[in-house]
């Protein structure tokens, strides 16, 4: 018998109308469809996504985020940014108490570490903050769906759920923000045991006697600073001739002497070309990048730091036909679109820089284009910061990349020796460094290595946002006495002279 708009089935003892028998024979097939399409659908649920999520339906968009690793904020939160600047606080005040604190009066007669107390900190943080977006979820009323993405049209996106299920998330507008995975190096397999990653570097159970560095970046620096201030031996084998190699090179110089000072050692212009692990420890087979004689590291531990990688692994692009690059990467338009109509791509799935921040701006930009506003955001004014101690922060051009446009320009630097915040607290290693153009004064970059340097960058990000002079932060007055004097002192220097140097 035809079925009509009133005609009812029985099913299970219920009396069911027609579409809602549909819905129960799909749910007996072993997957659910949602009822409406939204707006917007997030896949990921990392800084990039769940800010466009929460940002989408702030501005009135039905948006559903879809996250499989069942606690929000990605690898940045879980794995990454937060838990890894818990580590470092941490291990920065045990470093300080052990080296610093009798020079300011205060003694004790025993110090230890608490390893697994350190670590129940950072996951206390970490577990805080994914309730926290949850919580930002049901205010703003994001659907949040749990479980691994895959699209199935461009405008479908299957969900295999956490729970054991399926589900069907249907959007008018989709926005792929996947992030990023661990690079992999060949012939040095991670087993998050004797060779980690940055995740497995987070988590150790024990402090390694020794531990090798495969690579100078970012991450690398950062979790080598960790366990060297919990008493590692750490030595850090980097493929090139310099360490972070976006940095400003006068800059890199004094922070790489800052780091030897804390006893880490480089092996630069090294390549690894072994591991063997069956033993105790782990022996790395080292050469020279150029080749040559081949020489041995052995570590209890090795981290592999050799950057990041887009993760669309899964994602179904080729069934859709998205199209990316030779790195991985998706090729999207100024408006984050991708090739297919209605299927948009932001953060570390995108060219750009693999930042957190970075994520958020092309997550809030990104849904503003879909809603018919304009967004926006400036790749050449994202901060970048390196949060050993002291930081190292910097925004705009370094000085070989001016030299390289060939712009005439101007240096201005002042040294944390000079501040006397820094010197009160003694806490003075550092510069403040900064270029400006010669004919205009304007700044083209800035560059600090600092205790909280991180926090400092953001004047220059304002500056530089709005074509500031170094005149500009000059003859603007700072609060004494405070770190940001030494920014002042800069500019000052910049276009004329400093006043305390």
């Amino acid at each position: 018998m035809a079925m009509t708009g009133l005609t009812r089935r029985r099913a299970g003892g219920l009396l069911l109308r027609p579409a809602q028998l549909g819905r129960c024979i799909t749910a007996w097939r072993g997957y659910t469809t949602t009822a409406e399409e939204n707006d917007v659908v997030v896949i990921g649920g990392g800084p990039g996504g769940y800010v466009a999520a929460i940002k989408a339906a702030q501005l009135g968009l039905k948006t559903t985020c879809i996250e499989k690793r069942g606690a929000l904020g990605g690898t940045c939160l879980n794995v990454g940014c937060i838990p890894s600047k818990a580590l470092l606080h941490s291990s920065h005040m045990y470093y300080e108490a052990k080296h610093a604190f009798a020079n300011h009066g205060v003694k004790f007669t025993q110090l230890e570490i608490d390893l697994p107390a350190m670590m129940a900190q950072k996951d206390k943080a970490v577990f805080g903050l994914t309730r926290g977006i949850e919580g930002l979820f049901k205010k703003n009323k994001v659907t949040y769906v749990k479980g691994y993405g895959k699209f199935t049209s461009s405008s479908e996106v299957s969900v295999d759920t956490l729970d054991g299920g399926s589900t069907i998330v249907k959007g008018k507008n989709i926005i792929i923000a996947t992030g990023s995975d661990v690079k992999s190096l060949h012939g040095v397999p991670i087993d998050e045991k004797k060779i980690v990653s940055s995740t497995g570097a987070l988590s150790l159970p024990d402090i390694p006697k020794k531990l090798a560095v495969i690579g100078a970046g970012y991450i690398g620096l950062e979790m080598g600073s960790v366990w060297g201030r919990l008493g590692s031996e750490v030595t850090v084998v980097e493929f090139a001739s310099e360490i972070v190699p976006t940095m400003d090179g006068e800059v890199r110089k004094q922070f790489q002497r800052m780091l030897e000072k804390q006893k880490m050692k480089f092996l630069l212009k090294t390549k690894v070309v072994g591991v063997d692990t069956s033993g105790d420890c782990v022996k790395l087979t080292l050469e020279p990048a150029a080749g040559g004689e081949h020489t041995t590291l052995e570590a209890d531990v090795v981290l592999v730091s050799a950057g990041r990688v887009p993760f669309t692994e899964g994602l179904g692009l080729e069934k859709i036909g998205v199209q990316t690059d030779k790195a991985g990467r998706i090729i999207v338009d100024k408006k984050f679109m991708t090739n297919v109509p209605g299927v948009y791509a932001i953060g570390d799935a995108v060219p750009g820089p693999m930042l957190a921040h970075k994520a958020e701006e092309d997550g809030v930009a990104c849904v503003e284009f879909i809603a018919g506003k304009e967004g926006h955001v400036d790749y050449d004014m994202v901060p970048g910061v390196v949060y050993t101690h002291p930081e190292v922060a910097s925004v705009g051009k370094t000085e070989e990349q001016v030299k390289e446009i060939g712009v005439s320009y101007r240096v201005g630097k002042f040294p944390f020796m000079a501040n006397s915040r820094a010197k009160a607290i003694d806490d003075a290693e550092g510069i403040v460094k900064i270029i400006a153009e010669k004919e205009t004064d304007k700044i083209l970059g800035v560059h600090i290595m600092s205790p909280n340097a991180g926090e400092l960058i953001h004047e220059a990000v304002i500056a530089l946002q709005y074509g500031a002079s170094s005149e500009d932060i000059a003859r603007t007055c700072h609060a004494h006495p405070t770190m940001s004097e030494a920014v002042k002192e800069a500019a000052m220097a910049t276009y004329d002279k400093p006043i305390h140097m």
